[in-house]
Formats: C-alpha cells, sequence, structure tokens
C-alpha cells in the first residue's frame, strides 16, 4: 500500500499521528503531486487547526491549480470558522473545478443560506438534493431556502420528502407546521409542532408554537 492510501487508512482509524506521519512521506515522495498535501489539510481540518490546513490547500492548489478537492478544503476551512463570504469562493472554483458531488453544491448553498441570499442559494441547494436524493438534511436545508422566498407550497411539499426519508426529524415537523400555518391549515399544523415535541421534547419553538395555535383554535371556539 502506497504512502497516502496507507495515512487514509490511518485516519479512518482514527490513528491521527500515523497519518500524519505516512502523508509527509506522500509528500517527500511526489512533491509535486497536489493529493498529499490536500490529504493533510483534511487530517489538520479534522484535528481542529485551519491554519496549518489553510497552508497546505494553498500548497495544494500552487502545485496544481486545477485541483478541484483543494479549493474543496479550503472553503471547508474558512466555513467551519464561519466565514461564510470567504469560503464561498472557494465552493464556487471547486465545483467550476469538475467537483460535480453533492457536498460541494451543498456547501456553496449552505454559504450563501447564511449570508441569507436565499435566491442565489437555491439551485445549489437543488442540485445538491438531485446528486443525493436520500439525504434528509440536504433537502431541509432546501425547504429552509424555499420558506425564505415564499414558495410555501414547494417548501411544504420539500419538508414532507425530508420526513419521508427521517420520520425522526423534529426540525422537519416543526417548519412543517409552520408553512401548513401560512396555508392557514391550524389543525394540520399541530400534529406536526406535537410530533416534533414528541421527538424532541425540548424543543422550544414548536413548543411556543403549539400553544400559540391552542390559544387561537380555544378563542375561535369561544366565538
Amino acid at each position: 500500500m502506497d504512502h497516502l492510501n496507507q495515512g487514509i487508512q490511518y485516519m479512518q482509524e482514527q490513528q491521527y499521528e500515523e497519518a500524519a506521519q505516512s502523508f509527509t512521506q506522500a509528500i517527500d515522495e511526489n512533491p509535486n503531486e497536489p493529493l498529499g498535501y490536500i490529504n493533510f489539510g483534511n487530517l489538520l481540518l479534522h484535528m481542529n487547526d485551519p491554519e496549518r490546513a489553510e497552508r497546505f490547500f494553498e500548497k495544494a492548489i500552487e502545485v496544481d491549480q486545477d485541483a478541484a478537492t483543494a479549493y474543496y478544503g479550503l472553503g471547508n476551512v474558512y466555513y467551519e470558522q464561519e466565514q461564510y463570504e470567504k469560503a464561498q469562493k472557494p465552493f464556487q472554483q471547486a465545483i467550476q473545478k469538475g467537483l460535480e458531488e453533492s457536498d460541494a453544491y451543498y456547501m456553496l448553498g449552505l454559504t450563501l443560506l447564511y449570508q441569507e441570499q436565499f435566491k442565489l442559494a437555491m439551485p445549489y441547494l437543488l442540485r445538491a438534493t438531485e446528486l443525493s436524493p436520500e439525504d434528509s438534511e440536504i433537502h431541509f436545508q432546501y425547504g429552509m431556502c424555499l420558506a425564505q422566498v415564499d414558495l410555501i407550497d414547494d417548501s411544504i411539499s420539500t419538508f414532507l420528502k425530508v420526513i419521508q426519508l427521517d420520520e425522526e426529524h423534529s426540525d422537519a415537523h416543526y417548519n412543517l407546521g409552520v408553512a401548513l400555518l401560512y396555508k392557514e391549515d391550524p389543525h394540520q399544523a399541530m400534529d406536526h409542532f406535537q410530533r416534533a415535541l414528541e421527538i424532541q421534547p425540548d424543543h422550544m419553538l414548536a413548543s411556543h408554537a403549539k400553544a400559540k395555535v391552542e390559544e387561537a383554535l380555544n378563542q375561535d371556539t369561544e366565538e
């Protein structure tokens, strides 16, 4: 087994010191090959050392300007530090360089979502759902984005898809309840607030929403 694959195996086994040694050997043997730097960068990021990880990803790009996963790694460095505007560009570059994977579209979508650029985030999150149709969390974030731009019917169908994939997704139940209130369907909304609380009893938003709807329904009954 070569040093690169050995390092990846060590990393999967959480033997980080051995992984670092293997990646160092891989870099020493092939200093003009970006994968050694990229994997070392991933290791450092995993070990909460973003500053050194950034240097390794930048070195990989210096060695090969078309190394798509190096840009993706660099985007992750900034994303982990909540520098969403800074993370946006390397994620875009990763996709432009050919990284046609759901994670790249998802992370780019999230950086835009957290900058409240909802319309810009939508196509990337949609593409991520197409590439990972069984990933409930990607569908959930896409649903949140749809709700933010008032595409309520689309958000409802997306949250229903999330629940189909993961019945225990309390936030999907809660946000589906909110969307149903917009459609003036308080009884069905109540069912989903209740389900969110069954899954997560300390879900404060669901608890508050449920109490408000109960209060409104009781007033209607009294009138």
